[in-house]
């Protein structure tokens, strides 16, 4: 099946929606997002290349005190986009399919994510990510510094491998995402951006996104589709399923955390609410194994995402 006809099913890429920032009319109030809520700096680097960070906040923070592995993939899909659409231009992109393998706790921060273009073709871009430890590293130009000056496959000095990424997107007409024609982040390579809102946030991770938790046995959560996770198209976020589908996998085993997580994003949310149902696939002494279908509740039961989450002990 080609990208046009994918068009009304694919998960539209995160920057679907401008940066505050961005935004069209200063004197309007931005709209507080969790995305905005991360206060992410960035760096385009190059067309093939940009670099995200992020403070370690409660913005980021699963309630169980960890950085989530959800709002990990959601800077891992932010930043990729950008040189996936300079790339792609004047195509559109939609995230396809989107993974996070975990190599260590990040305990200091910022979150630093360095997202590469791999491959390029004519239906489908391929995206990797290096994700570390800033260890207190705020200067995203020294990260960057730091990152170029390390051996092939060497962990920069000062910082520590926190993961890996690997992501796909399909590439769409640019009529699939209408009122973006003049959207193009090539025009911020070389600068240093800082998107969101630098404020303190109030309650947990999964409150600020209106997760509803219905039954932790079967990793059942709710979440409506609002101004808070939803993209200038109105469908919700990428980002905001990967976070309830890490909530629905650590609700089914208390007392583990998520680690790993690979989504398949098949459609987008219609209606609502975004609905996860999970079933654990494995169970070992230090490990489990969850599979979480998400469904558009509102909307006939439609699958919107299917995922793979591996769980380790605290």
């Amino acid at each position: 099946m080609t990208p046009e006809a994918d068009a009304p099913e694919a998960a539209p890429s995160p920057e679907a929606a401008p940066s505050p920032e961005a935004a069209p009319s200063p004197e309007a109030a931005p709209r507080r997002s969790f995305v905005g809520d991360a206060a992410l700096t960035e760096l385009i680097v190059s067309e093939r290349r940009c670099l995200m960070t992020a403070p370690l906040t409660d913005a980021v923070r699963s309630p169980g005190g960890s950085v989530s592995p959800g709002m990990i993939l959601t800077i891992f899909d932010i930043g990729a986009s950008h040189p996936t659409m300079i790339t792609c231009r004047p195509d559109w992109t939609a995230t396809q399919d989107i993974s996070l393998h975990g190599a260590g706790p990040i305990t200091e921060g910022p979150i630093v994510v360095d997202n590469q273009l791999v491959r390029v073709g004519k239906k489908v871009a391929i995206a990797s990510a290096a994700v570390y430890d800033g260890h207190g590293v705020d200067d995203i130009e020294k990260l960057q510094w730091l990152i170029d000056q390390a051996e092939p496959s060497a962990v920069p000095v000062g910082l520590t491998r926190a993961g890996a990424g690997l992501i796909s997107f399909a590439r769409l007409p640019r009529t699939a995402a209408a009122g973006m024609d003049d959207y193009d982040p090539g025009r911020w390579i070389g600068q240093v951006r800082h998107t969101g809102v630098r404020a303190p946030v109030e309650g947990s991770l999964h409150e600020r996104l209106g997760l509803r938790l219905l039954e932790p046995r079967l990793g059942r959560f709710d979440l409506d589709r609002t101004p808070s996770v939803t993209n200038s198209i109105g469908t919700i976020f990428g980002g905001a399923l990967a976070v309830m589908i890490e909530a629905a996998a650590e609700a089914m085993r208390p007392g583990l955390a998520a680690t790993d997580l690979q989504i398949h994003f098949l459609s987008q949310v219609r209606t609502g609410p975004a609905r996860t149902t999970g079933t654990v696939l494995r169970d070992a002494g230090d490990h489990s194994v969850v599979t979480v279908q998400v469904t558009d509740a509102g909307h006939g039961d439609q699958i919107l995402a299917l995922a793979t989450v591996t769980l380790l002990r605290r």
